[in-house]
């Protein structure tokens, strides 16, 4: 098929090299503009920016396109068959939406329609579900409405991290889309029941808040990072909590019961295995001890 590809991380460039290598004709790949980044602030596209151009592909990187009527009649002017959306970041107008023969098809990081929204992968590891997946659907134009055409599922361990789920249904989706495309299945509507959203994260969402429970804590740890990170205060600097685990405990909230870095919660204990201080690297917690001591007995903040 003629097909543009919209996307713009990590997770949308294995379905771009599946496109691509199955032998579809991708006439324009859609990305977000290059950002600053890194300590220089350096301008630096995304990775499917890359991506397209180490294929020798097309790339366009509108800033905005909602109400853009010479981008709208440019995405037109390709005569595509499909386009193919994986967390792009831009919202599509109908213009848009209705242009390519068989619409936009969106590659979505959850079982709809559970998780419509930003931040699907975080999600299902903060409420501890079993099991999380890829849904195709066909585009509209509410926020992940839209009717689903295949979807694919894996299981939430409980120690799996938003790296290790997000790599697992980058794959998912990349072998979804091509089956999509060779055989169309009709649309299914979502249901009612059972929608839930997965709100945009900020840097907030990573504060330990110790009145929580270990688990949820423990949850939090593996599904906020390496964005935004999770974090608590002590001796007037953020230290980032990169690993940790539940463990046996008790105590005041935010309590430290040990040698080991065990953290007292609402209920049950968290243990500290991977920290990192400001401009620092990170490191195993018996390494960071020695530098920044948490001493039995401290509160933190």
């Amino acid at each position: 098929m003629r097909l543009a590809f919209m996307g713009s991380p990590d997770f949308a460039v294995p379905a771009l090299k599946a496109l691509h290598a199955a032998g579809h004709e991708i006439a324009a790949v859609y990305c977000q503009p290059p950002r600053p980044a890194g300590r220089g602030q350096k301008e630096t596209p995304c990775p499917v920016h890359k991506a397209a151009l180490a294929l020798g592909l097309e790339v366009r990187a509108p800033a905005r396109v909602r109400k853009d009527a010479a981008e709208h009649a440019a995405f037109a002017a390709f005569g595509l068959d499909a386009a193919i959306v994986a967390a792009y970041g831009l919202i599509l107008p109908q213009a848009m939406l209705d242009a390519p023969r068989l619409g936009c098809l969106n590659i979505h990081a959850s079982l709809l329609p559970r998780w419509r929204g930003a931040a699907p992968i975080q999600a299902a590891i903060l409420a501890g579900d079993a099991t999380s997946g890829v849904t195709i659907m066909q585009m509209e134009a509410g926020l992940d409405t839209g009717p689903m055409l295949l979807k694919g599922t894996v299981p939430i361990g409980p120690r799996t991290t938003t790296p290790e789920l997000h790599d697992a249904l980058a794959a998912i989706g990349a072998d979804l889309i091509l089956r999509v495309l060779a055989a169309p299945s009709a649309p299914l509507p979502q249901p009612e029941a059972g929608v839930t959203y997965a709100a945009k994260l900020t840097k907030a969402d990573g504060v330990l808040d110790w009145a929580q429970d270990a688990a949820a804590l423990d949850r939090r740890v593996r599904a906020l990072n390496p964005w935004p990170g999770t974090f608590f205060g002590h001796a007037g600097e953020q230290v980032r909590v990169l690993a940790a685990e539940p463990a046996p405990g008790a105590g005041p909230p935010g309590t430290v019961l040990d040698e080991a870095a065990t953290i007292a919660c609402g209920s049950g204990a968290l243990r500290l295995l991977r920290l990192q201080r400001p401009s620092r690297g990170p490191l195993p917690a018996a390494d960071f001890l020695r530098g920044f001591p948490l001493l039995p007995g401290t509160v933190l903040g």
